[in-house]
């Protein structure tokens, strides 16, 4: 019988030179898939796959170098999404169902896409019975609760140290077919800041600028204005600003074998230089807005 190796619940890289308040995350790039849980499924390993941000810490994995922090999720999203909240569960994909009390039932939960998913994609269920109850626990204590931890703690410490944090959540998306290449170009990048509510407007601007002067066609918000990472830590008032950044996948990987191009080095030198510079950008803004008492220490 072969023992399986679980490894950790995310992986952390700290900043290779001068720290800053940059902490880049990456909830859903991660390739370990449980024995149990591919048993329960009903599915192959390429159909569970449909639901992962492919290779997207490897496009990120120069962040480091750029005086950001890095955290890695190494589980995969059909078995838990960490873009979710941990009472965001299908009570009746559980026997016994769970109690609903605690438990939000949102949009995405009916459509099948919680913290525990039913499927990775539209019309394609994971399980063909219900999961036991104690497995919900099971996930959030092993995977959920460790990653979130690790990402508030990392987010407070920027904030004491610097007075602000922010929070770049990294993603990729399906691409989209253009509407008519005549007029317009499909987004290879979209920006998501919870329409204005989730960070300052300097990064949202500053991002889309650097993307846009690289070469990639940008829009914000529409259809991911930002998920649960996004909405629930960013909070500019209080001086944690968030960014959710969606990658088409077509840039970088063929989306059928999901194997990456030859363009996939090109891409990844491009998003370490943009990371590079908006932390450089930012951190000039923070400079030139200290208080003159601040800035002479």
């Amino acid at each position: 019988m072969v023992q399986e190796i679980t490894p950790p619940p995310f992986l952390y890289r700290p900043s290779k030179s001068v720290a800053s308040p940059f902490v880049f995350a990456v909830p859903h790039s991660g390739r370990h898939y449980p024995m149990d849980f591919v048993k329960r499924s009903i599915l192959d390993m390429k159909e569970l796959r449909q639901s992962e941000d492919a290779f997207v810490d490897k496009l990120f994995a120069d962040v480091p170098v750029c005086s950001a922090a890095l955290l890695i999720a190494t589980h995969a999203r059909a078995y838990l999404d960490l873009n979710r909240a941990e009472n965001e569960l299908d009570p009746d994909m559980f026997a016994p169902p769970l109690d609903t009390c605690s438990l939000d039932v949102s949009y995405r939960v009916q459509a099948g896409l919680g913290v525990v998913p039913e499927y990775v994609a539209q019309d394609t269920p994971i399980y063909k019975e219900r999961l036991p109850a104690r497995e919900a626990e099971k996930r959030l204590v092993s995977v959920h609760r460790p990653y979130h931890q690790k990402l508030k703690s990392l987010l407070e410490k920027c904030r004491q140290e610097f007075g602000v944090a922010f929070l770049i959540d990294c993603h990729s998306m399906p691409s989209e077919p253009p509407i008519n290449p005549k007029v317009s170009k499909p987004p290879t990048i979209i920006l998501g800041d919870c329409w204005g509510s989730a960070c300052m407007r300097d990064l949202t601007d500053i991002t889309e600028t650097l993307f846009l002067k690289a070469g990639f066609n940008v829009r914000r918000n529409v259809p991911y204005s930002g998920g649960y990472s996004t909405s629930s830590y960013g909070a500019p008032n209080s001086g944690i600003h968030a960014l959710q950044i969606e990658i088409s996948r077509a840039l970088y990987m063929d989306e059928e074998t999901l194997t990456p191009l030859p363009e996939f080095d090109a891409v990844k030198e491009a998003i370490g230089h943009i990371s590079q510079e908006l932390v450089a950008k930012i951190m000039e803004r923070i400079h030139d807005h200290k208080p003159a008492s601040q800035a002479a220490e």
